[in-house]
């Protein structure tokens, strides 16, 4: 289980570029949920997630997995429980590394690692079983570099590198942003796939409103730092994109009667 605790994070505190990125957020996940995310750019979306990961630490609040006050874990040590995928295709691997050499750290993921096991006929046996689940004709090029690969290959094996061990929680940071259509739709069902047989709660930050009504047992809206949507069970199985479409449009109206209010409360004060 995942638990923020009125986690608030602020960037450029007492500057005229201070950002309030996270507001005392409380959120609760239970074990084998799967949460989507969506908000606008600087919502607080991707700053929950790097809080979680370690990125950085929240100024205040705590982060709780499995019943364990991680706040203070640095992030090397949180990579035994916690795996990551992000935008880039190119991030979480190392492009001058063969799938093999890949794959082994990804199996010594919070430990001391070294490669030589890497070449045993059993675990290049067992490595060739793992890709073979993702159907993309891999599981033969275990020598290969990962970095000639294509970006959706790239990021399918990213995806088995981050949960391969079954971490307690996964995290999706807009995962299939940088892909064409074709190997977005891939991964996406790939994931659902993992992500539903292996149980894993899991927590995706998207921009996309199609994966955000298809995906997921739960979807949050982030908005300014602040949870305004969390809806689950039969109301997120119901949510069309228009419901969210309407819900964004809401949370601008209230932003500009916000600040219209604010400009009359100066004008008066003059």
């Amino acid at each position: 289980m995942l638990k923020l605790d009125r986690a608030f994070k602020v960037f450029n505190p007492g500057t005229l570029n201070e950002v309030v990125a996270l507001d005392r957020v409380n959120l609760e996940v239970p074990d084998g949920q799967f949460v989507v995310v969506i908000g606008s750019n600087g919502s607080g979306k991707s700053t929950i997630q790097n809080i979680v990961a370690g990125t950085f630490p929240p100024d205040a609040g705590k982060v709780i997995v499995d019943g364990k006050n991680i706040t203070e874990w640095p992030e090397h040590r949180r990579a035994r429980l916690i795996g990551r995928v992000f935008q880039n295709p190119f991030s979480g691997t190392a492009p001058n590394m063969t799938i093999a050499e890949n794959l082994s750290l990804a199996l010594k993921r919070g430990r001391q690692r070294w490669l030589g096991w890497a070449l045993r006929r059993d675990i290049q046996d067992r490595f060739r079983e793992m890709i073979k689940g993702l159907n993309l004709g891999l599981e033969d090029r275990l020598h290969t570099e990962i970095g000639v690969l294509s970006g959706g290959q790239r990021q399918a094996l990213t995806l088995l590198m981050a949960t391969c061990l079954e971490p307690r929680l996964l995290l999706l940071d807009e995962h299939t942003a940088a892909l064409d259509p074709k190997s977005a739709e891939q991964i996406i069902e790939m994931t659902e796939n993992i992500v539903r047989r292996d149980k894993l709660t899991t927590l995706m930050v998207t921009h996309s409103m199609h994966q955000a009504v298809t995906f997921g047992d739960r979807l949050i809206m982030m908005h300014r730092g602040r949870i305004r949507l969390d809806v689950s069970g039969e109301g997120k199985k119901s949510l069309t994109i228009n419901d969210l479409l309407d819900h964004f449009d809401s949370l601008r109206r209230e932003e500009h009667l916000s600040e219209h209010s604010t400009e009359l409360v100066n004008i008066e004060g003059l």
